[in-house]
């Protein structure tokens, strides 16, 4: 009797667990607890501009980040509920990683050398500010932190690479890497561009499950930078 109850339940688990699964999806992509979510993160990165505008001074490449964490904090807010929510905690943990190393990166960085003219590293910074701003923009409101399904996007410069805002920001890391060289920045900024690398790759493993993202990878087979990958 005992064997015949375990057999029974057995099969009961997997259907459990995706219960389990399909309540933490509905509840990840009810519009107002995606809003709650999206205020909430970027708190933070409100408070550092605050606090980068009133007490730091002013460069390209300072600039720059500024301006990714602007059109972050405004696309956020305005952002679309998910069709879809990756609810892998391993996931959620990767995309905290990486998006708060930009908080890490102001609160840490101190004042290094300067080892490339400041017009490279302004060019650099520059041209990664324009890239995130056409990025962003071309993403309008689908925009999101932890992998999801929102909506396709493919005009701009998603047109030519998958991840143009990874991109971006990691030509933002360089420029501030030459205007302000030290082992402790590299070490900081080299880690930044590594988790944008990482969260790339864990983007796609999951929204490669919807066959329209999985067409456009065939159709645009660079990840970052078109003719290398």
């Amino acid at each position: 009797m005992l064997l015949l109850e375990v057999n029974v339940a057995a099969p009961l688990q997997p259907a459990v667990a995706a219960a389990r699964k399909a309540e933490r999806l509905a509840f990840l992509t009810t519009p107002w607890v995606d809003k709650t979510i999206a205020l909430v993160a970027v708190i933070p990165f409100a408070w550092l501009t605050y606090i980068r505008l009133q007490s730091f001074g002013f460069d390209v490449p300072r600039v720059a980040l500024l301006v990714q964490g602007l059109l972050f904090i405004g696309t956020m807010v305005i952002r679309k509920t998910p069709v879809r929510v990756s609810t892998n905690p391993w996931f959620w943990l990767l995309t905290f990683v990486e998006t708060y190393w930009v908080i890490l990166v102001f609160a840490v960085m101190r004042r290094g050398q300067r080892i490339a003219p400041y017009w490279a590293s302004g060019s650099l910074a520059t041209l990664g500010a324009v890239l995130m701003i056409c990025a962003r923009l071309s993403l309008g409101r689908s925009i999101g932190l932890v992998p999801a399904l929102r909506s396709l996007v493919t005009r701009g410069p998603y047109r030519y690479v998958r991840h143009p805002i990874y991109l971006a920001g990691s030509l933002i890391f360089v420029a501030n890497m030459l205007s302000a060289y030290s082992p402790r920045n590299l070490a900081i900024l080299a880690l930044g561009i590594f988790w944008f690398a990482l969260k790339s790759v864990v983007e796609e493993s999951f929204l490669r499950s919807d066959p329209r993202y999985a067409d456009y990878m065939q159709r645009v087979r660079w990840r970052w930078l078109p003719g290398i990958g």
